[in-house]
This record gives C-alpha cells, structure tokens and sequence, in this order.
C-alpha cells in the first residue's frame, strides 16, 4: 500500500457520540452553533480563497468531550432545510485527517492544522485480500436482505476499492461509537476491512441467536395467547351451560393454595401441600407434572385429617348391640365391650392420647368359613358408633396395594390403607382386613411385610403411605383381620395381632342364628311376608345337624333359601296354602333326603367301625372340625409281603405318627396281649378315607394305633367314641390343638364319648358347656388308657361272631 499526505488548516465540525467514517453523507442540524460556526467559517474561507471550491470542515468525534485523534475532512455539498423544516447542511466525508495543532481562521469556529492521509491500493489486488472483500460482501449482502434493504446490496456489490469497502460499514447502525472510531483511526485498509468483516460477523452471528431466541419466545407467547383463548371460551361455554341447568356460578376449585390455607391439616401436611403448590404455580398448565401434582393434591385434601367420630361410651347398650346382632362369639363380644371400657377410663382422666399414640385396637379373627367374621366387623363399628370399611386382601400380590405407589409412575394411586381412610371420611373407623391369610407375594413383594407397620400398634402413629409421603395417624382406627387358616399368616405379622379364634357354633346356636337372623332375611328375599312361612325348631336342629354339617351357617342359610323356595313356588302351582308351618317331617320330601346321618343312627352292620382295624379320629382343617376315619389292615403273608403302606395323602408329620404308632405297637405289644408276630411277619396298610384331602399333623397318633390294636386283637371300636391325641415311642399321649373345633365336630357327628390328652383338660374351659354337658370327655396320659375306653370287651366281639 502507498501512502500519500498532504496538510491542511481547517475549521472543526465536532460531532457529539457520533462517526462520520469517508464515503458517508451525512444531514447535520445548522441549529447546533458549533455546527453553524463551522460551516460559516468554512464558507467563508472558500469565499476568501475563490475558485469556486466546496466549502471543507473537519468532522471529528467528540466522546465524552474528548477530541479524537483522527477525524475527516467533508465538503459542504448543500445548505437548505432538512425535513422537518430546521437549517441544515449536507457534508460528505473526503478522506481521513490526523489533527494537529490549533490554529486561528476567520469566524467563530475552532480552527486546527491537519494532515490528510490518503492509501492507494495497488492493482492488481493480492489473492487474499479478494477473498476478503467477497467475504464481506457475502455478509453485508445476507445483513441487508434480511432488513429487506435490496436497493442497498446492488450498490455495496459495486464497490471494488477496498478502503471505500470498508469505511461504507459506518452506515451500519449496529456498531457502537467506540466500533467506529476503531475503524475511523485504522489507517491500513486492509486491516479495516478485516475489522469491519469481524464486526458484521459477530453482529450475524448475535442476530441469528436473538432472531432464534425471539422465534421461541413469540411461539411460546402464541401458544399461551393461544391457549388463553380456549380456556377463556371453555369457561364462556361452561357459563352458559350452568344457565341453561339452572347451576350457579362455579366455586374456585383451581385456587389449591386458597383451599389448602383453608383446610384443616396438620402442620407438616400443610407445610408439604403448599410445597407442592408453590411447585404447580411454576409448572405450566401442559406438563405432566402438574396433572401429578393437582392429583395428589386432591387426595391430601380430601383425607380426613382431623374429622373424628365419637365413640359410644354406652357399655351396655353396645354389648346388646352385639348380641342382638350375633349369637355367640362370646370372646370378641367380650373384647370389644373391654376396649370400649377402657377407652371411656382413657377420656375421662385425659389419657385420649399417650406419647403420640392413641387407643386403637388390631384383633386376628380367626376361624372357619361362615362363622361371622365378615360381619362382624360391621357390627363392632356400629356397637362403638364408628365408621365401618372393608378392605379386600385376598389374592392381593403387589406391596403397592398395601404402600402405595411412588409418584412418578403414570397412574399412582395412595394405597388400600389410605383409601378406607379417605373412604370411612374419619380417622377412627373400624377397618375389616378381610382374608388376610390369603395375601401372597411375588416379584412385586410381599404385601403381607408391607402391613407389618399399618397393624404395629407401636409405630401406625406415623404410618407413611408411598403416593402421600406424609406421616398418617392410625393409632385410632380398630382393625380387624381375618382369616381361614392361623398357620398362613406370617408370624411376624401375627405377633402384631391380638388372637381370637372363633371356631365355629354349636347346635343350639345355629337354631337360634336361624331362627332369629337367616330366617327373617331369606323371607324377604323369597319375597314372602313374615307369619306366612315358619320354621319350627326341629326342622331348624335337623337341617343344621342331618343336612348341613358346617362350622358355620353359610350352606344352613342356602338350605333355608332352598326350602323357602320350594314353598314358594308350590304356593304360586296352587299346591300349597299359607301359612305354612314346615316341620322335621317336611324336610325329606322338600329338599330330598339327608347327606350327614351320624354313624350312631345307621345300622350297626353299616357303621364304618363294624369291623376290626377302623377307629374314629378328629381333625381340624380350613372349614372348622370334622370327624376323621383310620382304617388299618394286615397283607396275606404269602402275597402282600412286608412293610408298612399309607395312603390318603398324608403329610410328612402324620406319616411319621404312623411309624410310631406301629413301632409302638411292635415293642409293647406283647404287654397289650396282641399277637405282635403277625405286625412281623405281615404288611401293614393304613388309609385315611376322603383321599383327595390332604392331611397332616400328630394328632391322629392315637388314632392309628387303636386301629392297629382293634385290627390284631380283633376288638371292634366303640361307635361312640373318637379320639385325638400325638403318641410317643413310649405310649404317652402328648397334647394337641384346635380342642375347641374337634369337641364341636364329635358333637356334630353325634359322638358321645371324647378321648383327649390329660394335658388339654384346661382347654375344656373354652367349650360351650351344653357340649360339655352331652359329651364324656376322657382325659388320659397313656395309650393303655385309650385302648381300654376306645375298644369293646371280648364278650361283644364273641356275641357278634356267634
């Protein structure tokens, strides 16, 4: 690049925060008196000098009243009136100056001695600095299409001079003040070219981002205007559609936080609540969140926190409540009627609630199917005025059912817990845990470990539901949990539970639970009036005894359904006239003939103890007692070989009780006068009858060896009697369970003498005395003992064979 200079004596045109770079014309107010001076001043020495030359000034920025070093040399081109209609002057800039010292000159203008630089390009123009001037072409081209300035880019395109290239980014109204004295004292044009192509790029490159940023922001304002309207028409539609229905205007159920500041909770709760309202004012209306947040929100407020039923302090009204309802069960009425006692000591000396707990109460019911467990829950909250819930357990696989689920899972909802709570609408219901031995657990856990802390009287105070995550008192609430099977259930879980077995009702109180509440009931379903049909009491003792052999009255209600619809339906054929009065002797030919006739009312030929080798046990399973049957043979020595056999299905306890018996048998019997030679020598079968039932347990240890003993002495068994007992190797007989169920069951079957294990006499104290009262218990501590009530005398079996 050349360099040319050449100097000058100039008036100064100074120009507040503004560049005038060369190449640029620029409007300049005459209003201005620096401005004004200058241009007179400038006018006049063109006028001195003659010629007839364009008046020149010096344009120099003045930033924050600092002169810059360099400034340009411009030519008055015109003076007339701007736009507006104010003085003005057109100046168009020359060529850069390097100001000097100052001088003096005609007028009132500041005058200054100048050096004007002027750089000629050579030509032809380097390789680069082509590409350069097309680069910044490009981009001044692109900046102007975009501001729609097509008038402009035909012109940039034209120019080829680099300097003139460069100083024409002045127009460019994005650079700043201190951008373009930058470029105003870069005296190489290469240089200020390149520094004018950095500048348009970033500024390219922030527009492109903002351009970016705004496009977000106007889409996002649409939608929400969008959105606005919508909802503003939903609610015009919905306005008109509540003036059409006659409704009135809608309550502020969107408002969570002025509902939540309303609400009566807990001070956590309402802490975690408008937590969660805070976090719902900050999500928008579309995220999915929200839709979380609004749910579980609902569900906290509709928990009845604080919402209380009194109980009944009527002692003995809610023990009458009790017993109008449910005949027997005498150990949950008893139960209850303590718990409600000791509650009204508790609120009378201020004791409501002891170290943050309360008076609740967890009671297992455990028992036979048909007993009243279900129902009895009902009439425990209706005796002590609560609310009443059942919860449905069996089958349940997923600890969520009991827990809850984590909020972050699509479709989460509280648990089975929280959701009786919210339904009874109190905090002190009665909840009924219907089958809990039926809960199972899978890959999805174990419901039965997740109710461990809902029925722990020491720690359900601050019970912590999954989905609510706040703590909720059940220190209040009653639960009742009930149950087939006491050996189902986890013992972790049943040492948390207070035991009471109800194990099934005797004769006299299914006639009076008939008579009194199956009766009236299935009456009304059969859609006959009370008085037109009545069941007298023997027919009522024959169906529960002869018809309906249960530890419940669920089949004894279906037969008198059964019955009940017979009558009917002879009533409506014209075959029969009420009032009816049905009688023992009507049952055979309404409902057919009996499916349980005790063994003491067949014939003594067809009783299952006829023969030598059968004896009659007692056994408890899933339906309450029952009577269980052992049949013992001896194999031919020439074609049944050796060994013992069992069938039936037998568990391994109750096999190895066959063992014993045997073993027993082999080692004493010599002492019992039995031909033990022939247990040598020859195979022995034994085999429980009903072999689809499965069995197990020790209990029948005696049962099988008196079997064994009739078999070889050829004794028969006495009819009467039945047993139950384990036997030891030695011959004790050791004690048993369920002695309650087994008495019932030889009731039922019309056995009259019980053999028991001297060390269950105390249990005696659980059974009803009218069974007492008809059964001859035998308490023994020795198979001897059993064989010598059990086994009929050498003269009958003399008789019999004669």
């Amino acid at each position: 690049m050349a360099l040319t200079s050449t100097s000058l004596t100039l008036p100064v045109l100074p120009l507040d925060d503004e560049v005038v770079l060369p190449g640029m014309v620029v409007p300049l107010d005459l209003s201005d008196t620096e401005v004004r001076a200058a241009v007179e001043a400038a006018q006049a020495a063109a006028r001195s000098e003659g010629g007839g030359g364009k008046p020149k000034v010096l344009l120099v920025p003045r930033i924050d009243g600092t002169y810059a070093g360099t400034g340009v040399l411009g030519t008055v081109e015109q003076v007339g009136r701007l736009s507006d209609g104010d003085p003005g002057a057109l100046i168009r800039g020359r060529g850069r100056v390097r100001i000097g010292a100052g001088t003096t000159g005609p007028g009132a203008a500041l005058w200054v001695e100048g050096l004007s630089v002027e750089e000629i390009a050579p030509d032809p123009l380097p390789g680069s600095v082509t590409d350069l001037i097309k680069e910044y072409k490009a981009l001044a081209t692109d900046w102007l299409k975009k501001r729609g300035a097509w008038q402009v880019v035909d012109r940039v395109q034209q120019i080829d001079d680099v300097s003139a290239l460069a100083d024409n980014s002045g127009y460019s109204p994005f650079l700043t003040t201190a951008q373009k004295v930058e470029l105003l004292e870069t005296t190489d044009p290469v240089a200020r070219l390149k520094l004018a192509t950095e500048q348009l790029r970033e500024h390219l490159a922030e527009q492109d981002v903002a351009e970016s940023i705004a496009k977000d922001v106007q889409e996002g304002v649409d939608k929400q205007q969008r959105e606005f309207l919508l909802r503003r028409q939903l609610e015009a539609v919905r306005k008109e559609l509540r003036e059409i229905n006659g409704g009135g205007d809608e309550d502020e159920s969107g408002d969570y936080r002025t509902r939540v500041e309303a609400a009566d909770l807990p001070e956590k709760v309402r802490e975690a609540a408008l937590k969660e309202v805070e976090k719902l004012e900050r999500s928008s209306d579309q995220s999915p969140e929200g839709s979380w947040i609004r749910t579980w929100l609902d569900t906290v407020l509709e928990l009845p926190w604080n919402e209380r039923t009194e109980d009944k302090y009527d002692i003995r009204g809610a023990k009458s409540v009790l017993d109008a309802e449910h005949a027997g069960l005498e150990d949950v009425k008893e139960r209850i009627t303590e718990y409600l006692a000791v509650r009204k000591r508790r609120a009378d000396r201020g004791l409501g609630v002891v170290g943050g707990r309360r008076g609740g109460a967890v009671l297992a019911l455990v028992g036979p199917p048909g007993v009243g467990k279900t129902s009895l829950g009902e009439s425990v909250a209706h005796s002590m005025g609560r609310k009443f819930v059942r919860v449905a357990l069996g089958g349940v696989r997923d600890e969520a059912e009991i827990r809850g689920h984590r909020r972050t899972y699509v479709g989460a909802l509280p648990g089975r817990i929280v959701r009786a709570i919210k339904e009874a609408g109190s905090m002190n219901p009665v909840v009924l845990l219907d089958e809990i031995d039926k809960v199972g657990s899978d890959f999805r856990g174990d419901p039965a470990a997740a109710l461990l802390e809902v029925l722990d009287p020491a720690q359900n105070h601050t019970f912590r539901d999954h989905y609510l995550e706040v703590e909720l008192d059940l220190s209040d609430v009653v639960f009742l949990a009930t149950a087939n099977v006491l050996e189902a259930i986890p013992e972790a879980l049943l040492d948390r539970m207070e035991l009471v077995r109800l194990d099934g009702y005797t004769e006299d109180e299914k006639v009076v639970i008939a008579r009194d509440h199956l009766l009236p009931r299935q009456l009304e379903r059969a859609g006959l009036e009370t008085g037109e049909v009545t069941l007298e009491d023997d027919a009522l003792r024959k169906l529960a005894g002869e018809y309906t052999r249960e530890a419940g009255v669920r089949n004894l209600e279906r037969a008198i359904a059964r019955l009940l619809r017979k009558v009917a339906a002879e009533h409506e054929l014209g075959e029969r006239e009420l009032p009816f009065v049905l009688g023992a002797e009507h049952l055979r030919k309404l409902i057919g003939r009996p499916h349980h006739v005790p063994e003491s009312a067949q014939d003594p030929a067809e009783r299952r103890t006829a023969v030598p080798g059968v004896a009659t046990g007692l056994a408890v399973t899933g339906a309450g007692g029952d009577v269980l049957f052992v049949e013992a043979s001896l194999a031919d020595p020439e074609t049944g070989g050796s060994g013992l056999t069992l069938t039936g299905q037998l568990g391994d306890v109750m096999k190895e009780s066959a063992q014993i018996a045997l073993s027993f048998l082999r080692s004493r019997g010599a002492e019992l006068e039995l031909p033990v030679a022939d247990l040598k020598d020859r195979g022995v079968h034994i085999h429980f009858p009903a072999g689809a039932v499965p069995k197990d347990g020790p209990s029948a240890g005696i049962t099988m060896t008196t079997a064994l003993a009739s078999l070889l002495s050829g004794r028969l068994v006495r009819t009467d009697v039945a047993m139950t007992g384990e036997v030891s190797l030695t011959g004790r007989v050791l004690p048993i369970g369920g002695l309650k169920q087994k008495l019932l069951a030889a009731h039922r079957a019309g056995i009259t003498t019980v053999v028991i294990p001297k060390r269950n006499e105390a249990d005696l104290d659980d059974v009803p005395a009218e069974i007492l009262d008809k059964l001859e218990v035998h308490p023994v501590t020795d198979v001897r003992q059993v064989l010598e009530i059990a086994l009929s005398p050498a003269e009958v079996l003399v008789a019999s064979a004669a």
